[in-house]
């Protein structure tokens, strides 16, 4: 299954997937991972997909833009 990390809470990662949230064991998730990566969850095996987390952000940097511009 897909998802976002959401958050880091003490010992568990928070991950959206389809819209809602579910707590992970921090430990399964690689030391790099970090809020707003899509990451790939197998059983107890985490892989940052960094080809998806790049193109999200690129896609939230230009939403941001189209907000703000005047």
């Amino acid at each position: 299954m897909k998802g976002i990390i959401d958050r880091f809470e003490g010992d568990f990662a928070v991950v959206e997937i389809d819209g809602e949230t579910q707590d992970f064991p921090k430990k399964i998730f690689p030391k790099e991972a970090e809020t707003g990566d899509v990451v790939e969850i197998s059983g107890d095996k985490v892989k940052v997909l960094k080809d998806e987390t790049e193109k999200l952000r690129k896609e939230i940097e230009q939403l941001m833009e189209d907000v703000w511009e005047d």
